[in-house]
């Protein structure tokens, strides 16, 4: 098994596939550092850092300061998120604390408490073409 896994490893793997995984139960007290996907269904407290994804499940409870590429939340999180690509809100997620993204998404029934700022090149794209479009409705 081992060596199948070394071998999928060679040629890339699946950058979406979760690679941990702490199950609903489980506590965790300290920093997170990893590359790659890492889903989270138990008690986390302290720092989850990371250039990958990060899935926090309906019956997680994180109290964290996240910095990571991507956030899917349904659970419970207490701290600042940074995202450098896009974190999405599913119901019946709880957030307290900030938010920083280029992309936010908040489904129905989430809670959010916080401040949220959006910065980026997605940002920045689109005002650049709603500057040239109305330019040349002047026209």
């Amino acid at each position: 098994m081992l060596n199948k896994r070394d071998d999928r490893d060679k040629r890339g793997g699946n950058p979406d596939e979760i690679i941990a995984f702490l199950g609903k139960g489980t506590r965790f007290k300290g920093v997170v550092t990893y590359d790659g996907a890492v889903r989270i269904d138990g008690h986390i407290e302290g720092e989850i850092v990371s250039s990958g994804s990060l899935v926090v499940g309906e019956t997680a409870e994180i109290n964290a300061e996240i910095s990571v590429g991507s956030l899917v939340c349904g659970g419970m999180i207490t701290g600042n998120i940074t995202a450098t690509e896009k974190v999405q809100l599913l119901a019946p997620a709880v957030v307290t604390g900030s938010i920083k993204t280029p992309v936010l998404v908040i489904e129905a029934g989430v809670r959010f408490n916080g401040q949220c700022e959006m910065k980026g090149e997605t940002r920045l794209e689109s005002v650049m073409v709603e500057e040239v479009a109305f330019a040349a409705n002047d026209r």
